[in-house]
């Protein structure tokens, strides 16, 4: 019998990857996987392998041919709010709650679904549907930070300057300048980049914390400023403790 391995899904800004069973080779069971990538089912492969550092899974079919699906996506928080109110589809809806009849008259919760991640974020503490929209839009920044990766190169890593603005002023690659934080809205793109680097790392803070010129300490704190930058590390390190093995 092989190794069966619950691997979680994968997200892209192609698609998603969803892995549901992969059987690691023995003497007497061939390597096979089984998963949906953009809708299409790979039933077999020969063999597979799982790239930490880019993030990308690299399968052998059983006909010979290779699909590398990259993990890896653009900087969606580069966008103006207006450009990026155009990848998501918007829908209106009533919530019940603290505002009485006012509230409820009319559709004045906001949901925002991001096409190319499937990533939602939805507002309603407010009776304006102008002030939901923005507050979901600001929500669906926040999540795309904490749930789109994008590639780091480790050999020659070298901090974003979205990065080192949220560092705190004792990281010796920083130069000068205030610390960025959690308040301010160019927090998102320096939280984004830093869980590049803690992924790149395979979640090891003391790692991530060398290769910013910090003590493991201070990125820890770093990382508690902030509670959607706190709960993505937490997610990350019990990921390391997702993948379970039978025989």
């Amino acid at each position: 019998m092989g190794v069966q391995l619950l691997w979680r899904s994968l997200s892209s800004g192609r698609g998603i990857l969803n892995i549901s069973r992969i059987l690691v080779p023995t003497s007497e069971c061939p390597c096979s996987l089984q998963a949906t990538w953009r809708g299409e089912k790979i039933k077999r492969a020969h063999s597979f392998s799982w790239n930490m550092r880019n993030r990308s899974l690299n399968i052998t079919t059983a006909s010979g041919s290779k699909d590398q699906s990259s993990i890896s996506s653009r900087n969606y928080l580069e966008l103006a709010d207006e450009e990026l109110m155009k990848q998501c589809e918007m829908s209106t809806f009533r919530t019940s709650g603290p505002g009485g009849q006012h509230r409820n008259k009319r559709d004045s919760a906001v949901r925002l679904k991001h096409l190319p991640t499937g990533i939602t974020a939805q507002a309603s503490e407010d009776r304006s549907q102008h002030k939901n929209r923005a507050s979901a839009l600001s929500r669906l920044r926040t999540r795309l930070a904490r749930k789109v990766r994008n590639t780091v190169e480790l050999d020659a890593y070298s901090p974003p300057p979205e990065l080192l603005q949220i560092l705190p002023a004792k990281s010796t690659l920083k130069d000068s300048g205030p610390q960025i934080g959690p308040n301010n809205p160019k927090f998102n793109a320096g939280m984004q980049a830093l869980l590049d680097l803690l992924y790149a790392v395979e979640g090891s803070v003391s790692d991530a914390a060398s290769m910013l010129g910090l003590s493991t300490g201070a990125l820890s704190r770093l990382i508690l400023s902030d509670d959607s930058l706190r709960m993505e590390v937490n997610e990350l390190r019990a990921s390391k403790l997702g993948i379970h093995c039978r025989g």
